[in-house]
């Protein structure tokens, strides 16, 4: 497979999804002063190659660009992302910008999760509108979700057993974040909700009440009525990445998982959460290409299995756990259509809401 850049990986396929798209002229000059106090003993500073990722991208402003400088007689060179705070578009409700940096943070600092290098985080809005923040740029190739990754691209691409090892190796990195203990992120915690459990279902009982507070959301009320009525009674500790799924990863050019990103909501919540996600993304994708998994890549059975061998956790109530990622994932969808002023469906006649309607019966809703 070809080496490539993060940008040019993006570029491969998929469209321009960025919320909002500034000048970059302004952008570059704004940088430039900024490096420049950061790295007081770097001359001759160049900033340039400006671009957004396309097919991902949605929730934060995220540009790539080079940077080269002067320092101690060498000339430097640095691949690097910046990722803006959003102000206007906010697909998450809750401001988790500086928690975000942190827990990337943890995860590098663990050995065992596979974090791109952080360098700096800048909480001052004056310089770009808003605080950011600024990593490495890695080499890798990302499975970007417009257009599905399962429909065109290069996973589709990929042998049935290259698919496979790259499916293996993406389960595995999901796995290893339950690796990092929750002491090693308390910075996380909203101990005003009550357990970590119930911390996770707060905010997104919140966010359902925003939601509401624009127009009436009865779906999406009826399903967060079942969910209250199937919650599970046993509740496994666990860091929540909060947007776990492939399209989250930067995977090399041998398919091993160079990075795992967008931690914008991340908390305490419990080790099954991420993995409920990342099975109904995955399940969306696979009604998107009508109903067959791309051969090699892993079932849902199998990815469950797969990651409960790697955790050593047990997997009760994942049909739960999957509903009510459902939810949380119909939530924002309703949110982005808001956003965008788009219609929205009646999610009683889709199959994403019919299907979260017979996880919760597998989780033991009955109407009886």
């Amino acid at each position: 497979m070809k080496d490539i850049g993060m940008g040019d990986a993006a570029n491969q396929q998929g469209v321009l999804v960025a919320p909002a798209q500034r000048n970059f002229s302004d952008l570059r000059n704004a940088l430039h002063d900024w490096f420049s106090k950061r790295m007081p003993q770097a001359t001759d500073i160049e900033l340039q190659n400006f671009e957004y990722p396309r097919g991902a991208g949605q929730s934060h402003e995220t540009i790539l660009f080079d940077a080269s400088w002067n320092e101690q007689r060498t000339r430097r060179n640095r691949g690097l992302v910046v990722r803006i705070k959003p102000t206007s578009f906010t697909v998450f409700m809750d401001d988790m910008f500086v928690e975000q940096y942190q827990i990337m943070q943890v995860m590098r600092n663990s050995g065992r999760v596979r974090i791109a290098e952080l360098m700096w985080l800048e909480e001052d809005p004056s310089i770009l509108g808003s605080p950011f923040f600024v990593m490495e740029k890695l080499t890798g190739r990302v499975a970007v979700s417009i257009p599905s990754f399962m429909e065109v691209g290069w996973v589709v691409d990929l042998s049935p057993a290259e698919r496979r090892k790259l499916w293996r190796n993406a389960v595995k990195q999901l796995a290893a974040i339950q690796s990092v203990p929750t002491t090693e992120a308390l910075f996380l915690s909203q101990s005003e909700c009550g357990e970590p459990f119930m911390q996770e279902w707060t905010r997104w009982s919140r966010y359902l009440d925003i939601l509401e507070t624009r127009e009436p959301a009865p779906f999406h009320r009826e399903v967060h009525r079942r969910l209250i009525a199937t919650m599970p009674s046993k509740r496994i500790d666990g860091i929540v990445w909060g947007d776990a799924r492939l399209g989250n990863m930067m995977v090399g050019k041998d398919l091993e998982i160079l990075a795992v990103m967008d931690w914008e909501h991340p908390g305490l919540g419990g080790a099954l959460h991420d993995l409920g996600w990342w099975l109904f993304t995955d399940r969306l994708k696979v009604i998107d290409r009508g109903g067959d998994v791309l051969e090699g890549y892993g079932s849902r059975d199998e990815t469950i299995a797969l990651w409960a061998e790697e955790t050593g956790l047990p997997i009760d109530d994942i049909d739960w756990y999957e509903a009510f990622a459902g939810f949380k994932i119909i939530c924002t969808y309703w949110n982005m259509l808001h956003l965008r002023a788009q219609p929205k469906p009646d999610l009683s006649r889709i199959r994403m809401g019919q299907d979260i309607l017979a996880l919760l019966e597998a989780a033991g809703w009955s109407n009886v």
